[in-house]
């Protein structure tokens, strides 16, 4: 038996949903409806959503979207360990490891204050450019690299946030307790942090998967670059609308995910 409270908060979220599914099947309505009364929809329609071309380039696309996936899959990693260890050396508080400190500081205002394409035209043109040898002169390797060090700036923001955010009672209470400050690090402050960062760190990795794209201004044939010689091939833009349809098959649930740990988190807060 529903008590009155929770039988008028049923009614009240059951009311909610029908108008919010209403709002938007009348908002889908009025896209599909209006959209093509605009005068150039027809030479929209065809430049970018001819269903000869998407179908015939899809399957290549997808090919090529799977170096975007393995680009991640080596980056992602990296990028938490060393964004892991920047967090730990801005947090050193011995005066005798301020030069730590300082490097992590720089490191995070210097990565993070330049636009990640432009690290990536910088490093991935710039080093090649020194006359080495095969395999060190790899678009690969040098872009990877630009990715790793600008996202492990962000990360590494975001670790840092959650060790700050682990109150300093816990600190001092393991410290009487004889733990030393490396191991009051180790099993008290970090295990909290990285818990309470898992939900930010999920949506910096979604983004990270968007900006393995931008690899294709310096060699790599991935998914953004095919689209390319594809949309030069047909004259038609439909490729890069077949690109978009399939980072969208893997950032929506990626990010869907993301929010339920978030909402997961607060839940287990309030």
């Amino acid at each position: 038996m529903l008590t009155i409270r929770q039988a008028h908060a049923k009614r009240v979220k059951q009311r909610s949903i029908t108008i919010a599914v209403i709002s938007t099947i009348a908002a889908i309505a009025l896209v599909y409806f209006l959209v093509p009364l605009a005068p150039g929809w027809p030479a929209v329609k065809k430049s970018f959503f001819n269903a000869e071309i998407f179908i015939k380039t899809f399957p290549t696309l997808l090919d090529a979207f799977m170096l975007d996936v393995m680009i991640f899959l080596w980056c992602a990693p990296l990028i938490a360990i060393l964004g892991l260890i920047i967090a730990l050396c801005r947090d050193v508080r011995s005066p005798a490891l301020y030069p730590l400190r300082l490097f992590g500081a720089i490191y995070t205002d210097v990565l993070r204050g330049i636009p990640v394409v432009l690290i990536v035209y910088l490093i991935g043109f710039g080093v090649p450019g020194l006359g080495l040898s095969r395999p060190w002169n790899s678009p690969y390797i040098w872009g990877s690299l630009a990715l790793i060090l600008t996202y492990s700036a962000y990360v590494a923001e975001i670790f840092r946030s959650g060790i700050e955010s682990v109150h300093s009672s816990q600190r001092a209470a393991a410290e009487s307790l004889g733990l030393s400050p490396s191991d009051t690090m180790r099993f008290v402050v970090l295990p909290q942090a990285i818990r309470r960062v898992v939900p930010a760190n999920m949506n910096m990795f979604i983004a990270l998967q968007k900006d393995v794209a931008l690899l294709s201004f310096i060699g790599p044939v991935e998914v953004l670059r095919q689209a390319g010689v594809y949309k030069s091939l047909y004259a038609n833009f439909t490729p890069y609308v077949a690109a978009a349809v399939i980072f969208l098959i893997i950032t929506i649930p990626a990010t869907r995910f993301a929010d339920h740990l978030m909402s997961k988190q607060q839940r287990e807060r309030s």
